[in-house]
């Protein structure tokens, strides 16, 4: 039997959302799993099934401005890196971890996999695994010619975009949701400069995944342009003290098309690659 559960959590600043969740009766291991930019929760549920279904603990993070969120970005309300990384994600782990199991993972698709880097690093005695899917850094230079020589002109208009507007309209742009300015200014710098920081955070998220002793296993898709392998590759090399895997699923190997999203409603071959590190 599978429980579903949607749990409520107030963040250290009053933050409110939903920790939605799977839970098997006996639990193999948790998972922490974090959403791409703009991606509701709700849409990993077909994942969140598949895994719960192998034993699974599955809890889907909702990242603020999205979903049951109780707040929308605008011009008086904005947030960066520091709100997730110092108060969401600090919450929705103390409701995680009172579901007993013998491993802890914490994961992510997209910029939710860059994230669950970030915060595994600053709190390395609470994650054994991390499951990354369609993700790595953003870094114009993991990308190949010639569309990873256009990324700096980009990450430099969308924050400027942002700015001017009060927030990223990324639909309209068929990219992300509608998305907190500061959230895109933290996002695009790493984009240029390849290190990971966020306005008003102290800590060295760097330092932290390069010290962080965990198993990375990665799956990406061939043919997503938003994540390639080099992307992943690069995400991958902060963690030089981790055993990582790379997987590179085909339009075949998945039975949909091989790109950034079309996995989500038919993850099969995700979970099966992902299991693949505990054979």
């Amino acid at each position: 039997m599978i429980q579903a559960l949607a749990l409520p959590i107030v963040a250290a600043d009053g933050h409110r959302f939903e920790l939605l969740a799977r839970v098997p009766a006996q639990p193999r291991v948790r998972l922490l799993w974090l959403p791409a930019l703009g991606v509701a929760a709700r849409h990993y549920l077909p994942l969140a099934d598949a895994l719960a279904a192998r034993g699974v603990a599955v809890f889907l993070h909702e990242w603020r401005g999205n979903g049951s969120s109780s707040l929308r970005p605008s011009r008086h309300q904005d947030w960066g890196y520091r709100e997730i990384l110092a108060n969401d994600l600090p919450a929705s782990l103390a409701a995680f971890e009172t579901t007993p199991a013998a491993e802890t993972l914490i994961g992510g698709h997209s910029l939710g996999g860059q994230l669950a880097c970030c915060f595994a690093g600053q709190h390395p005695l609470h994650f054994q695994r991390l499951w990354l899917v369609a993700s790595g850094t953003p870094y114009w230079r993991t990308f190949p010619p010639p569309r990873g020589w256009t990324l700096p002109l980009i990450y430099r208009f969308l924050p400027w975009l942002a700015q001017r507007q009060g927030v990223l309209h990324g639909r309209r742009l068929g990219f992300g949701g509608t998305d907190a300015r500061g959230l895109i200014r933290d996002w695009a710098r790493v984009g240029l400069n390849n290190h990971y920081a966020g306005v008003g955070i102290s800590a060295d998220l760097e330092a932290g995944m390069q010290a962080l002793p965990a198993q990375a296993t990665a799956v990406v898709m061939a043919d997503d342009w938003l994540a390639p392998p080099g992307s992943m590759q690069g995400l991958l090399a902060k963690l030089p003290q981790s055993r990582t895997s790379l997987s590179v699923l085909s339009a075949t190997a998945l039975g949909t098309r091989a790109d950034h999203f079309a996995w989500m409603k038919s993850p099969q071959a995700v979970v099966d690659a992902l299991f693949h590190s505990f054979e």
